[in-house]
């Protein structure tokens, strides 16, 4: 064999890990499929909503393909943690114990506590117009939590369901007198709903909806954040935001802001490495 040959056979064995990578295999996520306007059936067999658009665009921006399962709410994190799924795209509130057992991306909403009446009923304007009152809440949630916090101190009785929709009607029905969301779900329940209000938020209760990671997955959560960067500095996240919700965010809203490092700051997992996303 002449060394040309040679030096050409070996250029061209050297050159083929370049051209014929394997593909990765999709990415396998997960979502509460109730909680409308960010996942709800399309009539199709298949979820629709603000969760799948936007992350249907982070896993074209890395070049993978997305599954995505509908389960209640209550058992996404615990299939996260068991390995079903990379990641969860449902809107996870971040908080403090969460993210002592989980990494999150950055928020990509700002979310609040909301709470929603049936029309018709006394506003709330402080926690004490919820003495005695009865709340429904989503199983598994830190609007759960917040009732069960507060259930002695209010005297409040709680209904847990295993989806939005059905603590809405619990409200409707007049077997809660209020339901406590993330004001997002509030407020397009309302739109949907005539005798269902949006009312009080929660002073203080300002939080990240973040996308839950494992601990031992924090490359792919970085990959992740550094898309969503992208998104939020080519106006597609703020794009998609006004579909789902009605209207353009403004600069103070997390749609449109780049957080420093990697995961919510100031919270356990946060990684102060500069982003520096190859945008594009």
């Amino acid at each position: 064999m002449t060394r040309t040959l040679l030096a050409g056979l070996l250029a061209a064995t050297l050159s083929v890990p370049a051209f014929a990578q394997a593909p990765q295999p999709p990415l396998r996520c997960a979502v509460d499929g109730t909680f409308a306007p960010h996942a709800f059936p399309d009539g199709r067999g298949g979820v629709q909503g603000f969760q799948v658009d936007m992350f249907r665009e982070v896993a074209r921006r890395l070049g993978r393909e997305l599954t995505v399962d509908s389960a209640s709410f209550s058992g996404l994190i615990p299939a996260l943690n068991a390995g079903r799924y990379d990641f969860l795209c449902a809107p996870v509130t971040v908080t403090r114990e969460r993210a002592e057992a989980l990494l999150f991306t950055e928020g990509y909403l700002w979310t609040a506590l909301q709470f929603g009446i049936r029309r018709g009923s006394a506003p709330i304007r402080s926690e004490e117009d919820l003495r005695g009152k009865t709340v429904s809440v989503n199983k598994g949630t830190p609007y759960e939590q917040w009732v069960t916090r507060n259930a002695e101190r209010l005297n409040l009785t709680l209904l847990a369901f295993d989806t939005q929709p059905d603590a809405v009607q619990a409200v409707i029905a007049g077997r809660a007198y209020a339901n406590l969301s993330g004001n997002t779900v509030v407020r397009y329940s309302a739109s949907r709903t005539p005798l269902f209000v949006a009312d009080w938020v929660l002073p203080g209760t300002q939080l990240h909806w973040g996308a839950p990671f494992r601990r031992d997955s924090g490359v792919l959560r970085n990959q992740v954040e550094d898309a969503l960067a992208c998104m939020k500095r080519d106006g597609t996240l703020a794009r998609i935001s006004e579909r789902w919700f009605g209207d353009r965010p403004g600069p103070e809203q997390a749609e449109n802001i780049v957080f420093p490092g990697y995961g919510p700051p100031d919270l356990p997992g946060h990684d102060a490495t500069a982003q520096n996303p190859a945008c594009g």
